[in-house]
């Protein structure tokens, strides 16, 4: 596998002769640290690794998640988990997602998902495990996400070994702390199979980013239901698709924007203040600057050949047509044509 990833760094320097690309394979530059250091500044956090922008990991985000993503819309993995037994959409997702963390009470898993209604958690949660278990649901989420990522066609080729290898180096060097779910799904054993080894990669990223989020927003003092108001308010969703789909009524969701506007965060038409548009910038930059550190262990020349690689298996999978342009992740793919990653040497 090294070999397929010493052949794209060889490409990737050919392709930037005269830029900034420097480094060599065998002897990569070093990051200034293997965690951003955090500093707060007058406009939030900032990052002790200033070459390396927090809208980088960003970019990688809307490049991994969507091969993460397969598992909730995908229809081999409705498939897999009807299999089991379970019953519905919901209870598939609570038990599939949740199962790295073993049979968890629905308590955990609520504070864990952060922003769904505990009604909808309990109602999936300890009922799927009388039905079958987190082992037979993690292997039923991992074939089914196989399944699809090989009917877009994708398969042991050199992108997706090139992208498997690097990005399950940063998952598995990236910063375990306060990250319940992805230490969860970080102690599962590693697939042999470099479709599944990439989709674990993928799932491990989402996760360690999600965790960091919840803590932003957490610290912030942002609750996991007012979140979902907060980021439709902001824009990033539809009010009516995210009340959908994380369990609101009229009542509910007026109540979370009263709390909101108390706060100084909301008008009274439910649009952002100056406050509240501060605040939710800073909680997804802080959450772009934490989620960066997962490149840490890669070199300029790695991070590039990382996204040349796995750009073109993105297009595939968002070509597939199972993972909506509408999703509470906002994923972008405006300039999914592009893939470089885009870093500037120092």
């Amino acid at each position: 596998m090294g070999r397929i990833v010493d052949q794209h760094l060889s490409r990737s320097r050919d392709r930037d002769q005269g830029s900034t690309f420097k480094e060599s394979a065998a002897q990569p530059r070093l990051i200034p640290s293997t965690a951003p250091d955090l500093v707060m500044g007058n406009s939030g956090w900032l990052t002790a690794t200033v070459r390396r922008e927090p809208g980088l990991a960003r970019r990688f985000f809307d490049r991994f998640e969507p091969v993460h993503a397969v598992t909730y819309f995908a229809p081999e993995a409705r498939a897999a988990l009807d299999g089991l037994g379970y019953q519905g959409y919901w209870m598939g997702y609570f038990a599939a997602r949740s199962a790295p963390l073993g049979i968890a009470p629905p308590e955990v898993v609520t504070a864990i998902f952060y922003n769904f209604a505990p009604e909808r958690v309990a109602k999936a949660l300890p009922a799927a495990w009388q039905i079958a278990g987190p082992e037979a649901a993690l292997r039923a989420r991992q074939d089914s996400a196989v399944a699809a990522l090989r009917r877009y066609g994708l398969g042991a080729d050199e992108n997706v070994g090139a992208a498997a290898e690097l990005a399950g180096r940063a998952a598995r060097q990236a910063p375990l702390d306060g990250r319940p779910l992805f230490a969860a799904n970080l102690a599962l054993p590693w697939p042999d199979n470099p479709l599944a080894a990439l989709w674990h990669a993928a799932t491990l990223l989402r996760e360690q980013r999600g965790d960091a989020h919840v803590a932003v927003l957490t610290a912030a003092g942002v609750s996991g239901r007012e979140s979902n108001v907060l980021h439709a308010a902001a824009g990033r969703v539809a009010r009516d698709y995210i009340a959908r789909t994380r369990d609101y009524d009229e009542a509910a969701w007026h109540h979370h924007e009263q709390r909101l506007a108390e706060r100084g965060l909301l008008n009274d038409d439910g649009s952002l203040t100056a406050a509240g548009r501060d605040l939710k910038d800073r909680i997804e930059s802080r959450t772009d600057t934490l989620a960066l550190s997962a490149l840490d262990v890669l070199s300029d020349d790695e991070v590039e050949t990382l996204f040349q690689a796995l750009t073109p298996i993105t297009r595939a999978v968002v070509a597939g047509g199972d993972v909506s342009a509408v999703t509470p992740m906002n994923l972008r793919r405006d300039e999914l044509q592009d893939g470089s990653a885009h870093l500037v040497g120092s």
